[in-house]
C-alpha cells in the first residue's frame, strides 16, 4: 500500500483517487506518521452484484430434495452402520 505525505497527496489527488477507485488504497501521512487510509466506497451497483439468488434459474432442485437419502439417514441415526 502506497504512503504519501500531505503535500504530495494535494498535488497528486486526482491520480491517487483514480488508483483508490481501482482497488489500490493509499495512506496519507504527516511527518512520516500515518493519518488516514483512503479506499474506494462500494457503490449500490457493486452491492447488488452480490445479492442472494444470483444463480436463480441456473439449476434445478428436485421436488423430493427434502426426502433424498431419508432411509439411509434414518438407518444411521438409529445406530446402524457404526
Amino acid at each position: 500500500m502506497q504512503t504519501v505525505n500531505i503535500h504530495e497527496a494535494k498535488t497528486q489527488l486526482s491520480r491517487l483517487i483514480a488508483l483508490a477507485s481501482q482497488g489500490e488504497p493509499f495512506v496519507i501521512a504527516k511527518a512520516g506518521k500515518p493519518l488516514v487510509k483512503v479506499t474506494a466506497i462500494k457503490t449500490e451497483e457493486a452491492r447488488r452484484a452480490c445479492r442472494l439468488g444470483f444463480a436463480r434459474g441456473m439449476m434445478k432442485v428436485p421436488d423430493d430434495f427434502d426426502r433424498m437419502g431419508g432411509d439411509e439417514l434414518a438407518f444411521l441415526f438409529a445406530g446402524g452402520g457404526a
